[in-house]
């Protein structure tokens, strides 16, 4: 996160691409500050993707930070989750199809997979193996690019 005055908010638009963001990746970016995700905020800010959530993510999220996490780090709990709320656009989480569904092991994170598979993400960025082993399949499925936050760093096109 950047220092300084408020940023400025930069209207949505339906063709603006999309991106979910796991829990990780968003501490990484909104607690910890990791250098991969200092850009991220001024490409939000620019309009060049829209974050998407849904509620239990928020939630997820809240927990994490809520059992604590050690040491002197840049931001507070309270700071994450008002900045989360500043830059992410809430949906309703989806109801996967009953077809063949790509599916995460770890039952947690499939409500990322689910998000951005069936609200036309382009990509989904986390650091979970689990997640991260689906992203032929989620390729194949809608285009979606599932993929590390290093590798997030500069979007594909």
């Amino acid at each position: 996160m950047q220092a300084g005055p408020p940023p400025v908010s930069v209207p949505s638009s339906a063709a603006t691409p999309c991106v979910v963001i796991d829990t990780q990746s968003v501490l990484d970016w909104c607690f910890f500050e990791h250098p991969t995700c200092r850009d991220w905020l001024s490409a939000r800010q620019a309009g060049a993707w829209r974050w998407i959530a849904t509620p239990a993510m928020r939630q997820e999220l809240a927990c994490v930070l809520e059992r604590g996490i050690g040491g002197g780090w840049p931001r507070t709990p309270a700071e994450v989750l008002a900045f989360f709320d500043r830059w992410v656009e809430l949906r309703p989480a989806p109801a996967p199809p009953l077809a063949p569904w790509p599916r995460c092991r770890d039952r947690d994170d499939q409500k990322f997979i689910d998000l951005a598979l069936l609200a036309g993400a382009r990509w989904l960025v986390s650091r979970d193996k689990a997640v991260l082993k689906l992203a032929r399949r989620c390729q194949a499925l809608t285009g979606l690019a599932v993929l590390p936050p290093e590798r997030w760093l500069n979007p594909p096109p």
